[in-house]
Protein backbone atom coordinates (compact mmCIF):
# COMPACT_ATOMS: atom_id res chain seq x y z
CA UNK A 1 0.00 0.00 0.00
CA UNK A 2 2.44 2.17 -1.00
CA UNK A 3 0.04 5.30 -1.87
CA UNK A 4 -1.71 5.23 1.37
CA UNK A 5 1.85 5.19 2.98
CA UNK A 6 3.14 8.39 1.50
CA UNK A 7 0.07 9.92 3.10
CA UNK A 8 1.07 8.62 6.93
CA UNK A 9 4.55 10.50 7.67
CA UNK A 10 5.46 8.05 9.96
CA UNK A 11 5.38 5.34 6.70
CA UNK A 12 3.53 2.55 8.76
CA UNK A 13 -0.26 3.22 7.68
CA UNK A 14 -1.72 0.57 10.06
CA UNK A 15 -0.93 1.96 13.28
CA UNK A 16 -1.64 5.80 12.21
CA UNK A 17 -3.33 8.03 14.68
CA UNK A 18 -5.18 11.02 14.12
CA UNK A 19 -4.66 13.45 17.60
CA UNK A 20 -7.19 15.74 18.47
CA UNK A 21 -6.60 17.38 21.99
CA UNK A 22 -6.56 14.98 24.44
CA UNK A 23 -8.45 12.09 22.09
CA UNK A 24 -6.19 9.64 20.06
CA UNK A 25 -8.22 8.16 17.24
CA UNK A 26 -6.91 5.16 15.77
CA UNK A 27 -7.55 5.57 11.90
CA UNK A 28 -5.01 3.27 10.84
CA UNK A 29 -6.70 0.02 11.73
CA UNK A 30 -10.16 1.16 10.64
CA UNK A 31 -8.63 2.07 7.30
CA UNK A 32 -6.98 -1.28 6.89
CA UNK A 33 -10.37 -2.90 7.49
CA UNK A 34 -12.30 -0.98 5.01
CA UNK A 35 -9.52 -1.66 2.44
CA UNK A 36 -9.72 -5.53 3.56
CA UNK A 37 -13.79 -5.56 3.20
CA UNK A 38 -13.78 -3.58 0.05
CA UNK A 39 -11.34 -6.36 -1.11
CA UNK A 40 -13.12 -9.27 -0.35
CA UNK A 41 -16.45 -7.74 -1.02
CA UNK A 42 -15.43 -7.69 -4.36
CA UNK A 43 -13.80 -10.95 -4.36
CA UNK A 44 -17.42 -12.81 -3.48
CA UNK A 45 -19.42 -10.48 -5.87
CA UNK A 46 -17.22 -11.68 -8.96
CA UNK A 47 -17.42 -15.18 -7.82
CA UNK A 48 -21.42 -15.03 -7.02
CA UNK A 49 -21.74 -13.63 -10.44
CA UNK A 50 -19.53 -16.21 -12.06
CA UNK A 51 -21.68 -18.98 -10.16
CA UNK A 52 -24.56 -18.20 -10.82
CA UNK A 53 -24.13 -17.25 -14.88
CA UNK A 54 -25.78 -13.72 -14.49
CA UNK A 55 -26.47 -12.91 -18.31
CA UNK A 56 -26.75 -9.22 -19.78
CA UNK A 57 -30.70 -8.71 -19.92
CA UNK A 58 -31.20 -7.77 -23.80
CA UNK A 59 -34.53 -5.34 -24.60
CA UNK A 60 -37.00 -6.64 -26.87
Amino acid sequence: MSFIGALVPSGDWKTATLILGPVNLGIGPFLAECINFIVIAIVVFMIAKKVMGEEKVEKK
